[in-house]
């Protein structure tokens, strides 16, 4: 989801409570408090040794073991999203939500739907993958024997 698809959301449900769920069906608690929006910029060499660059908005939520009366409305949620249009080049940003559970992970979200007083918004799961599979021989038209291959993986 777009950060500003995300922000038309928040802004057109203001008394509703966002609810945000894992990809194993658990939820963030609802006592979340977002507490940085950023602009991550990522520009690496794959290996293959083609350039890339990737850009995203990641929202920190943390989760106060003291403050479990908080609820974040959506309106509330939108005008701190307001706030990162200091530091966001755009709002046409893929939305992350970084999350520490038992280890800090990153969640894209992947869609809505309103739910009675709640606004839920489903999260999938990241993962890495080698994006010059025909470069090491793993790509479904590549050979392993092809000298490309030697340079990667």
């Amino acid at each position: 989801m777009k950060l500003n698809e995300l922000k038309s959301i928040l802004e057109s449900q203001p008394e509703k409570f966002p609810r945000f769920i894992l990809p194993d069906g658990d939820q963030i608690p609802a006592h979340f408090h977002l507490t940085e929006v950023g602009h991550v910029a990522k520009n690496f060499i794959d290996c293959g040794g083609t350039s890339r660059k990737t850009e995203s908005s990641v929202l920190q939520f943390w989760v106060s073991d003291r403050d479990t009366d908080h609820r974040l409305s959506a309106g509330k949620m939108a005008g701190i999203l307001a706030l990162g249009d200091r530091v966001l080049p755009h709002d046409d940003l893929e939305v992350e939500v970084e999350y520490d559970d038992y280890a800090i992970s990153q969640f894209p979200i992947t869609g809505f739907e309103a739910s009675g007083d709640h606004l839920d918004f489903t999260m999938t799961t990241k993962h890495t993958d080698c994006l010059a599979k025909e470069k090491c021989g793993v790509g479904d038209n590549a050979c392993a024997s092809e000298p490309e291959a030697a340079a990667c993986c």
